[in-house]
């Protein structure tokens, strides 16, 4: 299923910068983008201890409850997925469902600590593979670094959005063991994002080409407002490519912002690494309606 495979690169009709996006939310429509990247190894280490049952965590919008929910029924393993907060329906878990996923849902306060979760529900089920919130692990880590083998060699500026800092410490590792100048930036999705730099060196134990921006979170993760959608809207209608309100719009407004207040030197190559999570988008229809019709721009 995780055969190896190549995202293209596009690039963005920007009027003064060369933009260029790394296409991995092409990769597959539910197993999309780094979910594809950290699963790969995760699945690959599940299968050899002879696991059959994917255990995980997210919210009632997470992509890697629907990623862990495909890539189980498309090996044919069993999974469950604690869900963060009260009982709800909508399109995200309709679609974990119907790939077999149960869902288990869970208080906010007891979700806090996963492992003992996982030891009470199936701490008996020898069967049972526990996977963290958003697949962080060092096999995710392994996974993302392979990315870097995938880009020219000539990128200036590498941009990816972060919420665990997974997939950041991943692109990372990457450029290290490449040997390349290329400067990572990170763009936080959720406040207070400054612990991410403490998460992405747990991993790489050097963290001097990483650049974190953390005043694009707008409110929190999952948090919008009307500037960001209306931004959202005028980039897919121009571009032709969608982007999520939760992760890769962010990341793609702080580029904009950036590149106004004389960031980037010119002539420099950035690359945005476009992480897939397109799901999120179903959480912010009514909101997204009234942005169409006053896009904004890049």
């Amino acid at each position: 299923m995780f055969e190896a495979i190549h995202s293209p690169l596009h690039e963005l009709k920007h009027p003064s910068l060369r933009v260029y996006v790394k296409r991995d939310d092409l990769i597959d429509p539910y197993i999309s983008g780094n979910k594809w990247r950290k699963l790969k190894y995760i699945l690959a280490k599940a299968l050899h201890l002879k696991r059959t049952h994917l255990v995980t965590f997210g919210g009632a919008y997470s992509n890697h409850l629907i990623a862990t929910a495909a890539a189980a029924a498309r090996s044919g393993l069993q999974s469950s997925g604690f869900v963060r907060g009260e009982e709800v329906e909508n399109d995200t878990l309709f679609l974990c469902k119907l790939y077999g996923m149960k869902l288990i849902f869970i208080s906010r306060e007891a979700y806090k600590d996963k492992y003992g979760l996982f030891k009470v529900f199936f701490g008996e089920d020898p069967s049972a593979y526990f996977i963290d919130e958003g697949g962080a692990s060092a096999e995710a880590v392994r996974g993302c670094a392979e990315i870097i083998q995938e880009l020219p060699g000539d990128v200036d500026h590498l941009f990816c959005a972060a919420g665990t800092g997974t997939t950041a410490a991943g692109l990372l590792k990457g450029i290290r063991q490449q040997h390349l100048n290329t400067q990572l930036h990170v763009v936080p999705v959720l406040k207070g994002g400054d612990f991410i730099a403490g998460e992405i060196y747990n991993y790489t134990k050097n963290i001097e080409q990483l650049n974190l921006h953390t005043d694009y979170h707008f409110g929190g993760y999952a948090k919008t407002s009307p500037e960001l959608l209306q931004f959202m809207a005028g980039f897919t209608a121009r571009e032709g490519m969608l982007i999520d309100p939760v992760y890769t719009a962010k990341m793609f407004y702080a580029i904009e912002d950036l590149s106004k207040q004389g960031y980037f030197n010119p002539g420099e190559k950035i690359v945005a690494l476009h992480t897939g999570g397109l799901l999120g988008i179903l959480g912010k229809k009514q909101q997204l309606s009234a942005s169409i019709s006053s896009p904004g721009t890049l």
